[in-house]
């Protein structure tokens, strides 16, 4: 596909469609006021009708009268204009171009980057304008035939409509931001939706180190031998009940001064997860193939960093397992030593994502970080608590987490913080080890916090549980059912202010 930006009056394009934003009644726009008259006024009959009223995610499509140019005209609804931001923008983009590539229409001109937005330049319209086509034409199809009957034909040709006064350099820069943030996004969206007969540790490793050498970043992996040789007993521990063997991943990329300390990213990388011998319900098992939702967000966020050439260090961290029931799996009860020395007692092997975390969060620490962000779809109580509208976040630097909180909400992509207090420490305190793996059922997903902050104690850090997110059951125009991505837009807008 192919995304470009040009200058022109609406009115005058020749186009198979034109896309217009419309404000809930705001119907005497000069520009949509000369529309309807291209159309016979078909507009003002539609609204009288109420058949448009210019609600949020509301379309409409005529076809062009004789006097107008366009072929079709699409007019989306923006609803109040008091309430439109840029993720109302990515989203109407998103819903227009689902429609029109349902309707067989690989292109088309939308002209909304002049729609208004509170606090919003051009380039930041164009990006969210950007996004929202290229997150609606992702599609997860590597095992569907080639030629599905009613299938959304793939976009083409878009064009992106500005004003002639605009500056045309600074949009044509926003796509090509736009492009590489919706292409980390989409390679963790694959990463996720792969199936976990395909997605075993390896395969996550090779994605991993394939992406790497196509972007420019350094890539190393630590196999079972060299796990064992330094010490990683939790993600081993993990890892013993699978016939797959276990990978850390790490990838190093260098955009800032070498001097600089980098900022680190850790993500869950568990590839299926059964519970193991705490074996999970069948119903919905299936989805349990996104458990490593947490390692692709964080793929995805090294790719794009990487393709936007961020001036800035980071360094990723993925400790990727299976984790499975067997005679040779890790069983309620045992202890496990991890790479810091100190003791775990696993009292529920299906609380293994921060195990595995735990002996990453400790390797990190080889490379001193700034900051240290670990993402993880890490508890079930985060989905009681918060649903599938936000990730929570918690952590020991107060600053750290106000900047993610804003990137997401910049990014579209929200965080609620929860509380971290002393007093949860206390829950994870074994009897027979230095912590266990469970506080109980009361505060879940912040117990497991506490359990990681065991092993982050010695740099700022922030946690992201993206349980209620990483997954879409129902789907939607930008986010179809299936891997989300969630958590690539908003690490790239943290760091992007960062590297400023």
């Amino acid at each position: 596909m192919k995304i470009t930006v040009k200058k022109g009056n609406a009115m005058e394009q020749k186009t198979s469609c034109l896309v217009l934003g419309v404000f809930e009644g705001k119907y005497k726009e000069e520009q949509i006021v000369q529309f309807d008259q291209q159309v016979g006024e078909a507009f003002k009959r539609a609204t009288r009708s109420k058949e448009f009223t210019g609600r949020n995610r509301e379309t409409l499509l005529l076809h062009g009268g004789s006097q107008a140019l366009a072929e079709r005209i699409l007019l989306v609804g923006l609803g109040k204009e008091s309430t439109f931001s840029l993720g109302s923008l990515r989203q109407v983009t998103s819903d227009a171009v689902k429609l029109l590539a349902g309707k067989q229409l690989g292109s088309f001109i939308l002209a909304l980057s002049q729609l208004s937005v509170k606090k919003t330049d051009l380039t930041e319209r164009i990006q969210a304008i950007t996004e929202g086509v290229l997150l609606a034409d992702y599609r997860y199809d590597r095992y569907l035939p080639k030629a599905k009957p009613g299938q959304p034909v793939s976009l083409d040709k878009i064009d992106l409509l500005i004003s002639t006064e605009e500056n045309i350099s600074s949009a044509k820069a926003a796509v090509t931001v736009a492009e590489a943030i919706a292409a980390g996004v989409c390679f963790a969206r694959d990463l996720v939706n792969a199936p976990g007969n395909l997605k075993s540790p390896e395969y996550l490793a090779m994605q991993a180190v394939a992406m790497a050498e196509q972007v420019g970043i350094s890539a190393s992996l630590l196999d079972r031998r060299e796990l064992e040789r330094q010490g990683f007993g939790a993600m081993l521990g993990v890892a013993q009940g699978s016939e797959q063997e276990p990978y850390l991943i790490v990838l190093e990329y260098r955009g800032g001064i070498d001097t600089d300390q980098p900022i680190a990213l850790v993500g869950k990388g568990v590839t299926f997860d059964s519970g193991g011998i705490s074996l999970k319900p069948s119903e919905k098992m299936d989805e349990m193939k996104m458990d490593m939702g947490g390692a692709a967000t964080v793929l995805g966020t090294m790719q794009a960093a990487a393709q936007m050439k961020l001036p800035i260090n980071l360094v990723a961290v993925v400790p990727a397992v299976e984790n499975m029931p067997s005679g040779t799996a890790i069983r309620p009860g045992d202890i496990l030593t991890s790479l810091s020395g100190k003791t775990i007692e696993v009292l529920n092997t299906d609380a293994e994502g921060r195990l595995i975390l735990a002996d990453a969060l400790t390797y990190v620490g080889h490379y001193q970080p700034r900051f240290v962000i670990d993402l993880a779809t890490l508890t079930g109580a985060c989905v009681v608590a918060l649903g599938h509208q936000a990730a929570a976040v918690l952590g020991n630097h107060e600053g750290l987490i106000r900047q993610l909180i804003k990137a997401g909400e910049r990014s579209g992509e929200r965080f609620w913080q929860l509380p971290l207090w002393d007093e949860y420490a206390d829950l994870v305190k074994s009897d027979f080890a230095d912590v266990k793996n469970t506080g109980g059922r009361a505060a879940g997903t912040i117990t497991a916090a506490a359990f990681l902050q065991q092993f982050a104690d010695k740099y700022s850090w922030a946690h992201l549980d993206i349980a209620g997110v990483a997954w879409a059951e129902q789907g939607k125009a930008g986010q179809p059912k299936g891997g989300t991505g969630f958590g690539v837009r908003a690490l790239l807008e943290y760091l992007r202010e960062e590297a400023k």
